[in-house]
């Protein structure tokens, strides 16, 4: 059971950056593929949708932040506090890029046809990345309060 504990620790630890990492692979595929047949479709302004496309990979820097945070000798009494917070961070960053990713797809999709409301059009894609920041600021302020 002692070895359970310690290796969910070692889940917990890693899944931030592991999970945040798959969710932006996920998001910059999805906006990409957007980008990638607008590009066939407008005569410039490529480099604004291959930035979009790039939006979902904030994720992975917030789990590399969040392991580090929570890296610490794992130990009987702090494992079960790293597992939980790092795999729910982890979750929710997966999750946070995933639906960016639709998001930045959607705005690539409708500016490419009228330009002029590309700026707008992101504000759901800001939306989701401010969901992120926040699983992530509380992640680290938590991650203070686990046994070293």
């Amino acid at each position: 059971m002692d070895s359970l504990i310690l290796i969910l620790g070692w889940v917990g630890l890693y899944a931030p950056l592991a999970l945040g990492a798959i969710g932006s692979m996920i998001g910059c595929v999805r906006a990409g593929s957007a980008a990638c047949g607008a590009l066939l479709e407008v005569e410039s302004g490529y480099g604004r949708y291959i930035g979009v496309a790039a939006m979902p990979s904030s994720q992975t820097i917030y789990g590399i932040v969040v392991t580090m945070a929570l890296r610490r000798e794992l130990t009987l009494e702090n494992s079960p506090g790293i597992f939980g917070l790092g795999f729910l961070a982890g979750l929710a960053m997966l999750f946070g890029a995933i639906a960016q990713g639709d998001s930045c797809a959607a705005s690539i999709n409708v500016s490419k046809s009228k330009l002029d409301i590309f700026g707008i059009s992101l504000a759901p894609a800001a939306l989701v990345e401010g969901f992120s920041v926040f699983a992530f600021v509380f992640a680290l302020v938590l991650a203070a309060g686990i046994p070293k």
